[in-house]
């Protein structure tokens, strides 16, 4: 069965870009989402850089409990169920980050997967299997995301350390 080589080649190596930076990316979806809400001094930033890339940078404070910065990507649900896994090419600070999405935004949880950046730019593969549940940094006690469908991506920096931080998106996709 040759003629069916084709077809599964190009299964394998399906993939969906969710956001490509550019210069003229558009980025009124791209929220940030810092501790401020909750009293909170970090002061988180976003913007297209002259090179075209994401550019997400500012500064973490523990003061008045604080302590995290988030970018949150919304979107209209996108299905995701032939797909096993984020792919996320970055150019980070040396810290590390965690990636989140929520299959659904009205839920209060997020899905997370926790990553070091190297300083230079890499690829970070995410298997939908190893995100877990947590809100507000405790493990809710639920399945690992199954990756049927997405609604909601972001990236969130809280190391328990007042710190400053930059990282460069280049793509995030699904394979």
């Amino acid at each position: 069965m040759p003629f069916l080589k084709p077809i599964l080649l190009t299964f394998i190596f399906q993939s969906m870009m969710v956001f490509n930076f550019s210069t003229d990316s558009d980025i009124s979806n791209w929220r940030i989402l810092d501790d401020v809400v909750m009293g909170g001094r970090s002061d988180g930033n976003f913007k297209v850089n002259s090179d075209g890339y994401g550019e997400y940078y500012g500064d973490v404070s523990l003061k008045n409990n604080g302590g995290f910065s988030s970018l949150r990507y919304y979107f209209e649900t996108r299905k995701t169920e032939d797909y096993s896994k984020f792919v996320l090419r970055i150019k980070g600070d040396g810290k590390a980050y965690q990636f989140r999405v929520k299959d659904d935004s009205s839920n209060r949880y997020s899905f997370i997967f926790e990553f070091e950046t190297t300083g230079d730019w890499q690829t970070v593969t995410i298997p939908f299997s190893e995100m877990y549940a947590s809100f507000r940094g405790y493990r809710v006690d639920i399945p690992n995301y199954k990756g049927n469908q997405m609604e909601e991506i972001a990236f969130l920096i809280g190391n328990k350390k007042e710190e400053s931080f930059k990282i460069l998106i280049d793509s995030i996709s699904l394979k």
